[in-house]
């Protein structure tokens, strides 16, 4: 199989001049519906069975699918085409190439791999290999926020493996922390700030709670790490309490993030952060606070002898003249949902830099030489 690196680099470019800025996280975000209108044309373009899935009003995911001949493995080949903002950007959507870079937002994170998906279905295609699984492109909306995107695919298609192609520089990822959003507020009493006999400061109060979480946090790294993403974290992301310079605060919030490991449960994790609560309760009997789950998003790990893992493993040793390496990744990926629902999955992705950052790029010839991978594994999983 050949790749078609001009029509990859195209797409490439393509998909980069595209506002798609995630309107959950910036409100003049574009969101995903042009984006998604030029996929699907470009993926029926392909002769792929395509797709538009809107689980929200404009925020459209588009799958395309490469039917095989019955009775093989099924493959997702998938990757978010929403990005974060373009604040402080010159030219955000320019999809310049300069020494073979293309530079813009999403370059990286995480257009680059969905160019390497349409080139890995084109070259599959003008090859009539033989495929008896179906492949299926599923570019998403939402990754960088809440993930309805791959979401709400799970249950349409029900594949056997899944190779998200988040950028790893081409190295395969087995193992990504996951998250844990917290709130904990607490309680004070209101009352005018010269009333100190009647009021009770609940930012005051709050600061016995922080302390102890800053003590939580350097225990965490210190403890026995994961061999792939290392040890867990956590850092108080937010915090807010009071209505007026003269008026004793009702209450107060701390809002934590706290990035977990494989291995964690949510039930261990709010344990901990309850123990610091009981812990200042002991100290002040009047102490009191309510902690709530804000979301949850799991921690992903597949095993190297999993078919997935040797399939692409294979495949990228035979392409790139050796193996790459095995590694985990810090931030958080859809790879985690379609895990949990059964789908064995591994992750790999081009190289470049950027992510949500001022300068943003993909290596080009990393794109292209990924969409040969990509072919590569299909060819073999869905055989």
């Amino acid at each position: 199989m050949t790749i078609d690196a001009p029509f990859t680099t195209g797409v490439l470019q393509s998909l980069v001049r595209i506002n798609s800025v995630n309107p959950s996280l910036s409100p003049s975000g574009a969101g995903e519906a042009e984006i998604a209108r030029y996929t699907a044309t470009m993926l029926a373009g392909l002769g792929l069975d395509v797709q538009a899935h809107e689980p929200l009003p404009g925020r459209v995911s588009v799958t395309g699918r490469l039917r095989g001949t019955g009775g093989g493995r099924s493959l997702m080949l998938n990757g978010h085409y929403d990005t974060v903002a373009v604040d402080e950007m010159e030219a955000p959507f320019a999809a310049t190439i300069s020494g073979g870079r293309c530079h813009g937002r999403g370059a990286y994170d995480m257009k680059g791999s969905l160019a390497a998906c349409a080139g890995a279905a084109k070259a599959l295609r003008d090859s009539g290999a033989a495929l008896r699984g179906d492949v299926i492109i599923a570019a998403v909306a939402d990754e960088e926020h809440a993930s309805i995107g791959t979401a709400d695919l799970i249950g349409r298609f029900p594949v056997d493996g899944a190779i998200v192609t988040e950028p790893t520089s081409m190295q395969i990822c087995l193992a990504h922390k996951g998250f844990i959003w917290i709130a904990v507020t607490v309680e004070g009493r209101a009352a005018h700030g010269s009333l100190f006999t009647d009021g009770i400061d609940a930012n005051v109060r709050l600061g016995a709670l922080l302390v102890r979480l800053g003590r939580l946090a350097g225990q965490l790294i210190q403890r026995p790490p994961h061999p792939l993403v290392g040890p867990p974290s956590l850092h108080a992301s937010m915090v807010s309490g009071g209505t007026g310079m003269s008026t004793y605060a009702a209450s107060a919030t701390v809002q934590i993030e706290r990035r977990t490991i494989p291995g964690e449960t949510t039930e261990q994790v709010t344990n901990e952060i309850r123990g610091l609560i009981a812990e200042c309760v002991r100290e002040d009997p009047t102490f009191a606070a309510t902690l709530s789950v804000v979301l949850v998003r799991e921690p992903f790990e597949v095993a190297p002898d999993r078919p997935i893992v040797r399939t692409l493993t294979d495949a990228a040793t035979a392409v790139l003249g050796e193996q790459p390496p095995y590694v985990g990744q810090n931030p958080w990926m859809d790879s985690a949902l379609l895990s949990a629902a059964g789908i064995e999955t591994v992750v790999m992705g081009p190289h470049g830099t950027g992510a949500h950052a001022k300068e943003e790029w993909v290596d080009v010839g990393s794109v292209v030489r990924f969409a040969e991978v990509l072919a590569a594994a299909a060819a073999r999983y869905c055989a």
